[in-house]
């Protein structure tokens, strides 16, 4: 029913039922993961009425609520964050929830902006779309970033220790974000779980 990708790796589909509409993934060498990518498999719906949280659970912490999967959201790209300076491998867990759409949504309203997002409140509306943009872009192409330079690829720029970023991925990006806002010009305008 449900698949997941954790950035630069096969996609998940070792889906465990825990309990009645409980299903988790066990997401190893979880340090290093630094986007989620959680959707449905499009082989069975949810039924009409419900819908599904998505949680995360680092050891030694509790149940950190992600954001929602629904028939018309069948997928969600969560940013981890790489936690760095453990060099020990951490197994994480990954948690959906089938619910009622109603407990779903007061689930997900309880969500606060992630701290250092960039659209900040009291600014202009140019504004909210600049950071919007600009928190798309960074999302989209540190789902990209990797380790070591490609064989017989010319660096433009420096290898650091957050990676290296191919430059083709911005065109993606734009060429992506483009066809999006040409089919829906309230694209960004939209509420977004992750």
């Amino acid at each position: 029913m449900f698949g997941c990708i954790a950035a630069g790796r096969l996609v998940q589909t070792n889906l465990q039922q825990v309990d009645v509409n409980k299903y988790v993934f066990e997401l190893s060498d979880a340090q290093n993961i630094n986007h989620l990518v959680v959707f449905l498999l499009g082989t069975i719906p949810f039924e009409p009425g419900f819908a599904a949280t998505v949680h995360l659970l680092w050891p030694n912490k509790d149940w950190q609520l992600l954001g929602g999967l629904s028939n018309e959201k069948a997928s969600a790209i969560f940013r981890l964050g790489k936690k760095e300076g453990i060099t020990t491998q951490m197994v994480a867990t990954l948690g959906i929830s089938i619910e009622p759409i109603q407990v779903v949504e007061q689930e997900l309203a309880t969500l606060q902006p992630r701290p250092g997002a960039l659209i900040k409140p009291g600014v202009s509306q140019v504004g909210q779309t600049a950071g919007r943009i600009l928190e798309n872009l960074y999302n989209y192409v540190t789902s990209f970033t990797v380790n070591n330079i490609p064989m017989g690829a010319i660096p433009l720029g420096q290898l650091t220790d957050q990676g290296y970023l191919p430059l083709r991925v911005f065109q993606t990006w734009y060429e992506n974000l483009s066809r999006k806002l040409a089919a829906n010009p309230n694209y960004l305008d939209e509420e977004r779980t992750a």
